[in-house]
């Protein structure tokens, strides 16, 4: 029997397993008058108050899949595993060790004594509840696919779970470090809606929703690993971040993330404000729609690498993206640096060179792109790149939600994609994305090679966590070598605060955790 103990070097990231989500950066902002910050409760208490400029959806892990959600859902409930910062290692939270007696099987001992907010245990048996619901068809759970390697949830005693995969499957504690992975309260489950009244065993309780004005928390008292600093958190529904930026100016917020680059010089101005900024997981790239025969053609897609000059790009970020060819980024596992300038160079003259030979500019592209500001820039940018080499572009926008149905049902030429990779994992940045499983759902870019499909099945089937890495490097490498997906930028994930907060976790794939926070 192999023994492993919790240090795990899986880098996750959350937005679309198959876990994921798509990024963005919040569009633009205006001037505020200064004020003083407001952000203490009544009779001196701490609070906190974050603009989001999106109501939840619910406050079920089992049930939700977005960011905003998942930002309440990560203070009041708890996963067995979690994934560090600032080491991107996966640690325990709830659990306290596993092994694996074999490649099938990984048996998981809890932390005992630790209680929901309804005042029920969380043991084995709410684990394999919390687990098997997720995966149970009749649930519907939005990120059913983050569990779909499990075959069965077994209770070998009041702490220690057994957990059994249908095939070896590598990235299967990053899996359990997801949001969608938290531990419910099997009671309050069966006694009342999740969605409405959550109940975790984190250190915020939930106390109210006003849907479309905010959602509160308050402090968990009885918490096992002791009480948080702050008395009360409140979500506040700002929706326009111009307005949000403003407030925080003045103090009727104290909390904002997803900074605009566009803005992030007047934020940087604003006096008792500190912004943070880490390097991310989300990743957002050019693809071919791999379905039309002229995308396939190698020489077709050297010519647009070739005319992109993504450095000139990436100064209009203000900071706020990282330039590397890599598809997976240096914050999620598999990433190899040697990689990070492998792609095709910018090179005008082999453009232009190419397009001529080959005739590739007499039919137009169709360059799809979401209304979002960042991929408007991202297409308006190439689209001149490309025209110099001698491509005819033809810019197509559209809102998110309708963009992302063209894009999965491959109604367009070239278009542009990001995944925030809520797990950090390479192999669930590879599978849903490029992957031929999941052409015509999540894999929007049809893309479908044989040798690629192998090396990403490998990926996942693999647990020797050394042996994924490079299969996922040799994965990378493949995708590089075809110009199969143009990276523009790695994202930079950011908040501003007020100076009076400390403590502040920000996850690389963007979400956040305010137990070690605290005002001064």
């Amino acid at each position: 029997m192999k023994k492993q103990w919790l240090i795990f070097f899986v880098l996750a990231f959350a937005l679309l397993a198959a876990a994921c989500s798509e990024s963005t950066i919040p569009e633009g902002a205006e001037s505020g008058g200064d004020g003083e910050n407001e952000g203490t409760a009544s009779g001196g208490e701490q609070e906190i108050i974050y603009a989001a400029t999106s109501d939840v959806v619910g406050l079920s892990p089992t049930m939700t899949n977005d960011s905003v959600s998942s930002n309440v859902i990560e203070q009041v409930y708890e996963k067995l595993f979690m994934r560090n910062p600032e080491t991107m290692e996966i640690e325990p939270r709830v659990a306290e060790s596993y092994e694996t007696p074999d490649e099938l099987t990984w048996v998981i001992k809890l932390k005992e004594d630790i209680m929901f907010h309804d005042g029920t245990p969380l043991n084995a048996e709410a684990v394999k509840y919390s687990f098997d619901k997720l995966r149970d068809p009749e649930t519907a759970a939005p990120r059913a696919s983050l569990l779909e390697p499990i075959d069965v949830v077994n209770v070998l005693d009041e702490y220690t779970v057994e957990i059994k995969t249908k095939y070896p499957y590598g990235p299967l504690l990053a899996a359990l470090s997801h949001a969608n992975a938290a531990i419910i309260s099997p009671t309050a489950d069966q006694e009342q809606d999740l969605m409405q009244e959550p109940v975790g065993s984190g250190p915020f309780k939930f106390v109210s929703w006003t849907p479309g004005d905010e959602v509160v928390l308050e402090k968990n008292e009885e918490y096992w690993d002791g009480a948080p600093t702050l008395d009360k958190v409140t979500l506040k529904v700002v929706p326009e971040i111009s307005t949000a930026i403003s407030m925080l100016q003045t103090g009727e917020v104290n909390f904002i993330d997803g900074l605009p680059s566009e803005q992030i010089s007047r934020i940087e101005a604003i006096e008792n404000v500190e912004i943070t900024k880490k390097e991310g997981t989300p990743v957002y790239y050019l693809t071919f729609n791999h379905s039309l025969e002229r995308n396939q053609d190698p020489e077709y897609r050297k010519a647009v690498a070739s005319a992109i000059d993504r450095d000139a790009f990436v100064e209009n970020l203000n900071g706020l993206g990282v330039r590397n060819d890599s598809i997976l980024g240096p914050q999620v596992f598999g990433y190899e640096e040697s990689q990070s300038g492998a792609g095709t160079a910018y090179d005008l003259e082999t453009a232009q060179q190419l397009v001529e030979e080959n005739d590739f500019g007499s039919e137009p592209i169709k360059l799809l792109t979401a209304n979002r500001e960042n991929f408007v820039l991202m297409a308006e940018i190439v689209q001149a790149q490309l025209t110099e080499a001698g491509f005819s572009v033809e810019i197509e926008t559209m809102e998110w939600a309708t963009f992302l149905d063209t894009a999965r049902a491959g109604e367009y030429d070239m278009t542009f994609l990001s995944w925030s990779n809520v797990t950090g994992d390479g192999s669930e940045m590879f599978y849903p994305n490029f992957h031929s499983d999941n052409v015509g759902n999540s894999n929007r870019a049809q893309y479908s090679n044989p040798e690629f499909d192998e090396l990403v099945e490998a990926s996942r089937t693999t647990i020797d966590q050394d042996e994924r890495a490079d299969i996922l490097s040799q994965a990378n490498e493949v995708m590089l070598k075809e110009d199969a997906a143009i990276t523009m930028y790695h994202g930079i994930v950011t908040a501003a605060t007020d100076e009076s907060i400390s403590g502040l976790q920000l996850d690389p794939n963007g979400q956040w955790n305010l137990y070690n926070v605290s005002r001064e």
